[in-house]
């Protein structure tokens, strides 16, 4: 079953004229509007400074899964999930305990996503280690293999060079069966994807067509090599989402994100753009490439209405 199809990305906190009292309000409005406009997972990033290329570092940025669990009471239908975790941020065993509760919050709607976790600057300023990246990645292991054991067992015992754990109890036990789904993030080539194949229920990674069947291609291997049917596993892009009523409308957002900077190069590699029409076909494209679905960002995803015309448009494609 696929963990999801169209999905929206919540990374931005600074809308016009919404203070900071008001802001959990508009990104609820968000949420609610994306469900019933057609898109079946809401996503945010787990960091605690805006992104470059998004905002200044001291923009509002909410904890992620306090968020999501505040989500779930204003969602019904909607998975929910990080777009994703840094591995260095959270004991793994209280990450499993913390995806649990969303899962049970949601009656069964949360989502793990991991990931080796990158951003230096929020790691120095919230005085978290920031090991090497063969350090992050065999922590990351370990942890896929500590949160699995959690949603699926039921007093796990674990010692790795880096985490242990010792008859732990994850009660309430986790809504969905198994276990919350894992995404994990990310598309390298040696041994991220290789972690997908090992671990993950679903994929999330960049890039163009070309990039996607390639990485595709690696997955695929790995799957061979560990002996399991990559059909098992949802692939995913995430991709900045810009779309207009018409193709005009359209344009005029493509000239907004180059007037602050945006180049063609990222546009081509990230962007899906255009009419409702436009952006069905570009869908088609990706889906054709390997995909099963596309969780999306949208620099005016403040607006409802661009939000509902974004669900509405996707839940047209068959």
């Amino acid at each position: 079953m696929s963990v999801t199809r169209f999905g929206l990305q919540i990374p931005n906190f600074t809308y016009p004229d919404v203070p900071d009292a008001q802001l959990f309000e508009r990104v609820a409005a968000i949420a609610g509007t994306a469900e019933q406009a057609g898109f079946d997972s809401i996503w945010v990033m787990d960091h605690f400074y805006q992104l470059p290329g998004i905002g200044p570092e001291d923009a509002p940025m909410f904890e992620a899964y306090s968020l999501l669990s505040a989500l779930a009471a204003r969602t019904s239908k909607a998975k929910l999930g990080t777009m994703v975790t840094g591995v260095t941020y959270r004991n793994p065993a209280l990450l499993a305990k913390t995806v649990t509760v969303l899962d049970v919050i949601s009656s069964g709607r949360g989502i793990l996503g991991i990931g080796a976790a990158w951003n230096e600057s929020e790691h120095r300023g919230y005085g978290f280690e920031f090991p090497p990246t063969r350090e992050r990645m065999d922590r990351l292991e370990e942890a896929l293999q500590i949160c699995r054991a959690m949603f699926t067992e039921h007093s796990p015992s674990f010692s790795g060079k880096y985490y242990q754990i010792n008859n732990a109890y994850n009660v309430p036990r986790p809504v969905t069966p198994g276990g919350p789904p894992i995404m994990i993030g990310g598309g390298g080539e040696k041994r991220t994807l290789r972690m997908v194949a090992k671990y993950g229920d679903a994929s999330n990674i960049f890039g163009d067509i070309a990039t996607i069947q390639h990485k595709l291609a690696v997955l695929g291997q790995h799957c061979a090599d560990v002996g399991r049917d990559p059909a098992e596993i949802t692939k995913t892009k995430l991709a900045t989402l810009l779309i207009g009523p018409d193709e005009k409308a359209a344009q005029a957002k493509i000239d907004h994100m180059r007037s602050l900077g945006v180049d063609d190069a990222w546009l081509r590699q990230t962007a899906i753009v255009g009419s409702p029409e436009q952006v069905l076909e570009q869908v088609k494209e990706h889906f054709d490439a390997g995909l099963d679905g596309l969780l999306f960002n949208m620099p005016d995803g403040h607006d409802l209405e661009t939000v509902a015309l974004a669900g509405e448009t996707l839940a047209k494609y068959v």
